[in-house]
């Protein structure tokens, strides 16, 4: 066993809300596996999302970055992540997920020697067109956590012995439609839906919120919590894995969310630009190789998971979640506007205390308080609107590309494009 980790992994799942984990008081067994993770781990109670929605909470979890900076206007990554950091100290790097976000598409493959982003691009269009049937055909708008798996462990296998490496595995599961298979269908429910109905269903509650009964509601739950289940499950199996070739104890596992999932709490469904609790508040648990059981309530942000990893790797020497964090710690998130609101920026901070939000015009420049528990909350976020002001690049230079057919057709199966 090392006292200091050699390698760094870190698991993210998508779309996973803190509060529908039984290690975080919810109160169906939705998480078994990571329930006994974090037993032998550093559970934050009280920990955010950088941003709301995959577009800019992924890279900030990359780089350590305010979004506002991470990429540019177009979603491209405009900072150095961690990967990049880390294969510069002798790290061998890789990825492993399906979400066209935060594909090579935008830039997502730099510093990572492997990335595998489940999309065909370079690859021979004929075998491409041949897998688009064929996802097609079986309602396939993601690779599945045991497909992840799988290839991630390929790729441990194919390193050498002695090798450090950097591993991130993004897991697609419970992003809606939430169709989770098999007996997790009916885990929770009575009856589960076809991939056609549940991606229907989730559309709808997307696209028309108020037409969505609370017998409905109740199904999107259900089936969401299922998709949890099955993903803790093949966790498990991955963190087994690493057991048996005696990679755990050699290694920093951090696991996290980029951001949770609205079920209609604030007349909206799904994760768009704002950033109320259910959306910003995700799970995050660290596991040192030696293990450590301890619960941590100061407010920890994912903007706090690169620094962790250089500063155990000895290229960094800010704050770590591992050496504790400060009782009154503040903790910011933001979102960029959509469409008509895309001059409209939304910052959050929250405290021990209570929380405050805030949006900011850029035509006019002006902040406006949305909500707060205090005045003096106020005062720190629009403080804190000012710096980044301040800070950020602006538009970004990058030049549009375009998306392949293969991306488009992805994303609007994952309810973001009509």
């Amino acid at each position: 066993m090392t006292a200091s980790p050699r390698n760094i992994i870190l698991l993210s799942a998508d779309a996973l809300r803190a509060d529908h984990l039984s290690c975080y008081g919810y109160h169906r067994e939705t998480s078994p596996v990571l329930d006994e993770f974090a037993e032998e781990s550093i559970r934050f109670t009280n920990a955010y999302s950088a941003s709301s929605h995959t577009r800019e909470a992924v890279p900030a979890l990359l780089t350590g970055e305010y979004p506002d900076v991470a990429v540019d206007s177009k979603h491209h990554l405009a900072s150095e992540t961690i990967a990049s950091t880390l294969s510069d100290e002798g790290f061998a790097t890789a990825g492993f997920h399906s979400n066209p976000f935060v594909s090579r598409a935008y830039g997502f493959d730099e510093g990572f020697d492997h990335f595998d982003d489940d999309l065909h691009l370079g690859q021979n269009k004929l075998v491409a067109l041949a897998q688009r049937a064929f996802d097609k055909l079986r309602n396939r708008h993601y690779a599945r956590a045991e497909e992840i798996n799988e290839r991630s462990l390929d790729w441990l296998d194919s390193l050498d012995d002695e090798e450090p490496f950097f591993l991130w595995n993004h897991y697609m599961d419970t992003h809606g439609p939430y169709e989770p298979p098999g007996d997790y269908s009916t885990l929770y429910s009575d009856y589960g839906l076809s991939g056609r109905d549940a991606q229907s269903l989730y559309q709808r509650a997307i696209d028309d919120p108020d037409s969505i009964t609370d017998d409905e509601r109740q199904l999107l739950i259900d089936l969401y919590d299922g998709e949890i289940r099955y993903n803790d499950m093949y966790i498990g199996e991955f963190l087994d894995a690493l057991r048996k070739r005696g990679l755990l104890e050699e290694s920093l596992v951090i696991f996290t969310a980029d951001h949770g999932d609205a079920f209609g709490e604030h007349g909206y469904y799904e994760h768009p630009r704002y950033l109320h609790e259910e959306i910003t508040k995700v799970p995050l648990i660290v596991r040192p190789p030696s293990g450590r059981d301890e619960v941590v309530d100061s407010p920890a942000s994912t903007l706090d998971i690169v620094p962790t990893a250089e500063a155990v790797t000895g290229c960094g020497v800010q704050v770590s979640l591992l050496e504790g964090l400060e009782g009154d710690r503040r903790v910011f998130s933001q979102a960029r506007g959509e469409d008509s609101d895309s001059h409209l920026r939304r910052y959050a901070l929250w405290t021990r205390e209570g929380s405050c939000f805030c949006e900011r015009d850029s035509n006019t420049d002006e902040i406006r308080v949305i909500e707060t528990t205090t005045h003096s909350l106020r005062a720190e976020l629009e403080a804190h609107v000012e710096q980044r002001v301040r800070i950020e690049n602006g538009d970004g230079s990058a030049a549009e590309s375009d998306v392949n057919e293969e991306i488009e057709r992805r994303l609007s199966a994952l309810g973001y494009k009509d």
